[in-house]
């Protein structure tokens, strides 16, 4: 990859067309995910980064290379900014070949050189055999791959993927995120990835950021995120379906906790320092937080947290089994996923009481909106 690895930062302000108000860091040899519903901003905010959108305000910069600055006037072209993009549906010349298609972009070489180290790349992203082939001889997995290999051998100092996965199958897409994190171990550069897939942000980003209607909600590593969401707007959008009212009655800061009033219940939670006694909260828990733990054997004794549920309705998503339960003495309803054949061991299904215990260190209080 070129010598001059740096990080790039980026601190964007738009009120124009589509808003944006954004500003972070993606590091050197880190994957960013831009993660948040269409609509939100998020190809606006790669376009901006590319130097194919000019932002109203604000500047991005990589290392002391000012790319875009609002006070000074600065702006440097694509070109001169010299990454590699991969737009959504690849963007590759239908007319060349795949071999011509990385060839194209490797006129910052000699000449002479430019075929050998396209072939070169092909492999690197597992395409040898496939040179010659046009675009619309190649299957959506190829294409993208071609795609990664145009924009990774023009050497670039950033790497944007624009929903690099939304145009293949899930099979082509499971190969591809393994293809990725592959090369990622390779790559000295900072790496932008936009996606509405949180799985896909879990598996492959170090980091992320959570962009809605513009704003930035919140960012962080994707299991800080996902088990810390700063908000319930941040929750929702990360998925999360069990979002709970509740009431401080208690703060033990030698043992971290926080104790909460749930209908009848009183559910051990993280600690929370600064909540006053009585104040109302709202809590959420994943979904690896709420345990059916062998309730037939006994095991689910030792936890505070315990809470006597009639499962609603199961519906099976492949291999999980998505549960609906009402909870006894509270009006909300409780939402787990297991594994099928755990489900079935444990004789789950409609009209069922059992018993779950949430695991405390998951329960965390939201930030009042």
């Amino acid at each position: 990859m070129s010598q001059d690895v740096a990080d790039l930062s980026c601190k964007i302000f738009q009120q124009e067309g589509i808003a944006l108000d954004a500003e972070f860091v993606c590091k050197a040899g880190e994957v960013l995910a831009v993660v948040g519903p269409s609509g939100g901003g998020k190809s606006t905010l790669m376009r901006m980064i590319a130097g194919l959108t000019k932002p109203e305000s604000g500047e991005i910069r990589y290392g002391d290379s000012v790319w875009f600055s609002s006070e000074s006037g600065r702006y440097l072209t694509p070109q001169q900014r010299h990454l590699g993009y991969v737009p959504q549906h690849f963007g590759l010349f239908p007319n060349m070949t795949a071999l011509a298609n990385v060839v194209a972009a490797l006129d910052h070489i000699p000449k002479a050189e430019r075929v050998a180290r396209a072939k070169d790349w092909l492999e690197r992203v597992n395409l040898h055999g496939l040179p010659d082939r046009l675009p619309a001889n190649l299957s959506g997995g190829q294409r993208q791959r071609v795609a990664l290999a145009r924009a990774l051998a023009r050497e670039p100092r950033v790497l944007l993927l624009d929903e690099p996965f939304s145009a293949v199958d899930r099979e082509t897409r499971e190969r591809l995120y393994l293809e990725l994190a592959r090369l990622k171990e390779q790559l000295a550069i900072p790496v932008i990835m936009v996606t509405h897939d949180l799985n896909e942000a879990l598996l492959l980003a170090d980091r992320m950021i959570l962009i809605s209607q513009g704003t930035l909600l919140q960012q962080g590593s994707p299991r800080e995120v996902l088990s810390r969401p700063r908000n319930e707007a941040v929750a929702k959008q990360m998925g999360l379906r069990n979002l709970f009212d509740a009431h401080v009655v208690a703060q033990e800061a030698e043992r971290q906790i926080t104790w909460l009033r749930f209908g009848e219940h009183l559910i051990a939670g993280n600690y929370c320092e600064q909540l006053a006694i009585g104040a109302k909260v709202r809590w959420v828990i994943p979904n690896q937080g709420v345990r059916f733990n062998s309730i037939t054997k006994g095991r689910l004794c030792r936890s505070f947290n315990k809470l006597s549920i009639t499962i609603e309705s199961c519906l099976s998503m492949g291999e999980t089994m998505r549960i609906l339960a009402s909870i006894k003495g509270v009006k909300h309803h409780l939402n787990a996923e297991v594994p099928l054949h755990f489900a079935q061991k444990m004789g789950l299904a409609p009209g069922v009481e059992t018993e779950v215990a949430l695991k405390s260190e998951l329960i965390h209080i939201l930030e009042n909106d």
